[in-house]
């Protein structure tokens, strides 16, 4: 793979037609909601409408608006353009197209995303961080993408805004935006093994003078599987007003409501060994879990936003945001031992009932502008920002008596009745977060830029109480050239940790730092970026699974000393050639303690790129593209039944291509067919912890028409 890495590295930074800045593509029938007049606000550039697989500008990192180039940060954005065309209707699908972000799929319910060897669970809704790990999953994974304009990914260390947080990433999900004209589209799709969606988008002027401006965006997605009795409905609801109280303050309020409602779901895994030890290989289509095991998830969102522009050009902001995040799943699933490889016995039933929800409240309160200082011209943002999350559950066990042998694990097909629950115990936890920012932009000299800023925060949680916690911010970017920069930048980490060890005490919070530095390139005023970096992550109190369990259970822990992730990471999206869109990368960690490697489950090398293209001539109206994805091994130790002994177990590296085609027949009608994984590739996930795996897609083809007006 290094010489992928070579290739993509000169097509990042030696595109010669680029240089002389080619001619903006030819105008083309619409293919977004209508022209979004209002491109950019505190959020930074909005992508609907801009036909472009790149970001204008962002501001996840800082609360800066700035371009992808001035921001010393690797960043990924998945742009409103590129989720129609590759019918990314969901996190899971964004994800798996996202540079340097890697899966791990625990059942038909839950996914985990990997970033610079570290979970990413920090979720940020328009800039707010949210619930960062919302129990029992509960719908942060599960999200549909109908109502966002992007989603942004900024890798690294991101606690100036989010205070405790993940190392590895944060996670931003950017809403739509109502539009000053009147527009709309309602897409009707159908795919592989009877999956069915349909979605209807509506904006506009609200008002003659057009200052109250709406946005109404509804979706039902009915999809059936390959795995054997399963199948997920998906409903979706979004609303959002604007209103131009004056020339110089605008009040936005808005809601969502998503549901998840699946049918025979899966819980753990297929064991990875039978009792011999030898790999356990099941059908793609087989499902552990009963047929009326099933895990429903919903979030319900509220927000609402005030922002006031002063006569100097400076911005208030105020953010409010209320959050429901629930779950109420009764799962069964043949999960626990390992088959016979001849009778199929020595497999039992996992059993559980769980009720409960998260509720999430935020506020966030900044002001930003310009100021001169030593004749010349800076930014600054000063903010502060409090949550609280509170989590309810009530979980509940089989009745007495209840048959949980399977007695033909190769002959399982879910069919065995539901228990009768029994109330078993509840949960009730409160977590606090509160702090304040600061953080400004100096120009140092025409071509040097200096960011640097603090937070201080406050975490308190059950068993946890962290005040006056430091987490300093630095980031430095000097222009070579007009296209090109270096940057350098650094953080500290600090993040609490629920995990437990096998004594049932919370591990010590998870402290470091984070270091990155690289080269960024901006082409054709901004519609084509391209980064380089490398970093570095140290850290203490690494929680990796100890094998044993806790007092009540659980996964237990131990905290790692001296954990140290390196890596590098290319990328790069936007227009290569009039018409020619592409997004992609190559991301390379290991992440160590001292000698031993760590984070194994992440694929140390992984690759993917997007591209399409518009047609003309005899041909247009035509639109084709593809999707390239590769990764290298995943591994993890495991127990082998026959001796209890441990071994490791690694998987293949596979490629996963993708292919798509659109055609415009008119202004407003079009019609887009996607095949994923191409070549039908067999590849699995393993899941260390309980030495299971899960198999991937098979080929599945969808076919969408959308008319718009």
């Amino acid at each position: 793979m290094q010489a992928i890495s070579c290739v993509l590295g000169l097509a990042l930074f030696a595109p010669a037609t680029m240089a002389a800045e080619a001619d903006a593509p030819p105008p083309e029938p619409a293919r977004t909601l209508g022209t979004v007049q209002v491109t950019a606000n505190q959020l930074g550039t909005v992508t609907e409408g801009s036909d472009s697989y790149t970001a204008g500008t962002i501001a996840t990192a800082t609360r800066l608006v700035l371009s992808p180039r001035q921001t010393p940060q690797t960043i990924s954005v998945i742009t409103r353009q590129e989720m129609n065309d590759f019918g990314l209707n969901g996190i899971d699908d964004v994800m798996k197209v996202t540079p340097g972000i890697s899966i791990v799929t625990y059942d038909s319910e839950r996914t985990e995303y990997y970033a610079r060897g570290f979970a990413v669970q920090n979720f940020q809704y328009d800039g707010i961080p949210m619930a960062r790990d919302s129990a029992y999953s509960a719908g942060n994974t599960l999200s549909d993408t109908a109502i966002y304009d992007r989603v942004e990914v900024l890798k690294g260390a991101t606690g100036l805004l989010t205070g405790m947080g993940d190392p590895g990433a944060t996670i931003n999900l950017v809403r739509k935006k109502p539009t000053r004209e009147l527009a709309g589209s309602a897409t009707l799709g159908v795919g592989s093994w009877d999956s069915y969606r349909a979605e209807v988008d509506v904006g506009g002027p609200l008002t003659a003078s057009g200052r109250v401006r709406g946005r109404a965006v509804a979706a039902y997605q009915d999809r059936h599987s390959n795995v054997d009795h399963y199948q997920r409905s998906n409903q979706v609801f979004y609303g959002i007003l604007e209103a131009d109280i004056d020339d110089s303050t605008l009040l936005t309020v808005g809601a969502d409501y998503q549901d998840s409602d699946p049918k025979g779901s899966s819980w753990g895994g297929i064991p990875l060994l039978d009792s011999a030890g030898n790999f356990n290989k099941m059908p793609r289509s087989f499902n552990n879990g009963a047929r009326w095991s099933r895990w429903g998830q919903y979030s319900r969102t509220g927000f609402a936003t005030l922002e006031h522009s002063f006569a100097n050009d400076w911005v208030a902001k105020l953010q409010l945001n209320h959050q429901v995040n629930g779950y109420d799943a009764s799962l069964g699933a043949a999960a626990g031992g390992n088959p016979d490889p001849v009778t199929g016995q020595g497999v039992s039933m996992w059993l559980g009932q769980y009720i409960g929800k998260t509720t999430s409240n935020a506020a966030d309160l900044y002001l930003s502008g310009k100021f001169g200082w030593f004749g010349r011209e800076h930014e600054l943002v000063v903010g502060g920002s409090v949550s609280r999350k509170r989590w309810v559950n009530n979980g509940y066990a089989a009745q007495p008596g209840y048959l949980a042998d399977v007695a033909d694990y190769r002959a399982w097909n879910g069919d065995v009745p539901e228990p009768d629950w029994q109330w078993g115990y509840a949960n009730n936890e409160v977590t606090r977060e509160s702090g304040a920012y600061v953080v400004g932009r100096f120009d140092l000299a025409d071509p040097l830029k200096l960011i640097v800023g603090s937070r201080i925060a406050n975490y308190k949680a059950v068993d946890i109480d962290e005040s006056g916690v430091i987490v300093p911010y630095a980031g430095l970017v000097y222009d070579l050239n007009r296209n090109f920069s270096v940057f350098a930048s650094y953080s500290t980490i600090f993040k609490p940790q629920g995990n437990q060890d096998e004594r049932g005490k919370a591990l010590d919070p998870m402290e470091g730092r984070s270091y990155e530095a690289g080269l960024k390139a901006e082409f054709l005023d901004g519609r084509f970026n391209a980064s380089a970096a490398v970093f570095q992550l140290d850290q203490d109190n690494f929680a990796e699974a100890s094998g044993g369990l806790t007092p009540s259970g659980g996964i237990a822990y131990r905290g790692l000393m001296g954990v140290r992730t390196k890596g590098y990471e290319l990328e790069m999206s936007g227009q290569l050639a009039p018409g020619w869109q592409v997004q992609g990368g190559y991301a390379h960690k290991v992440a160590r303690q001292q000698s031993t490697k760590v984070s194994t489950l992440e694929p140390e090398d992984q690759f993917t790129l997007h591209t399409s293209y518009r047609l003309g001539g005899a041909l247009q109206g035509w639109t084709v593209g593809g999707g390239a994805r590769w990764q290298g091994s995943t591994f993890g130790t495991i127990t082998n039944p026959v001796d209890r002994s441990s071994q490791v177990h690694r998987t293949e590296p596979y490629w996963l291509l993708d292919a798509m085609a659109r055609y415009q027949f008119n202004e407003q009608l079009s019609a887009t067919l996607n095949v994923n994984n191409l070549l039908d590739k067999h590849y699995y996930t393993i899941f260390n912890w309980y030495s299971t795996y899960t198999w991937g897609e098979p080929r599945n083809v969808r076919l969408a028409v959308t008319y718009r007006f």
